[in-house]
């Protein structure tokens, strides 16, 4: 199995570890991506854009997006206000963010881990 496999997200991050557990367990080889240490690129953040909607990528359930400034909240609403902000607080990307192969998926789930691999 040539597939690469790789996971983005804040390694204390609850649904971050249910993932990792999932990946683990079901013997997957992966790659883990700090977004705090890390950082993310404009160019990551477009790829994944391409593959799913901002609406999706861009948390607006998490505290980080509550804690914007509301000019803040507004430049989220265009891609490239959301792509700066992501970068400058990676805690406003949902998360997990899993790249396998080119194939991104959002978040996590068992049985969307299941249906990937």
């Amino acid at each position: 199995d040539t597939m690469t496999t790789l996971l983005y997200g804040i390694p204390n991050c609850d649904t971050v570890k249910r993932a990792r557990t999932w990946l683990e367990s079901n013997g997957v080889d992966y790659t883990f991506h700090d977004f705090k240490k890390q950082g993310i690129d404009e160019k990551m953040l477009r790829a994944w854009l391409k593959h799913v909607p901002l609406a999706t990528l861009l948390n607006k359930k998490g505290t980080t997006y509550r804690a914007l400034s509301d000019a803040d909240k507004t430049r989220a609403e265009s891609e490239a206000g959301a792509i700066a902000l992501m970068q400058t607080s990676p805690s406003l990307i949902k998360r997990p963010v899993l790249d396998r192969d080119g194939k991104v998926s959002v978040g996590f789930s068992a049985d969307g881990y299941a249906a990937l691999f």
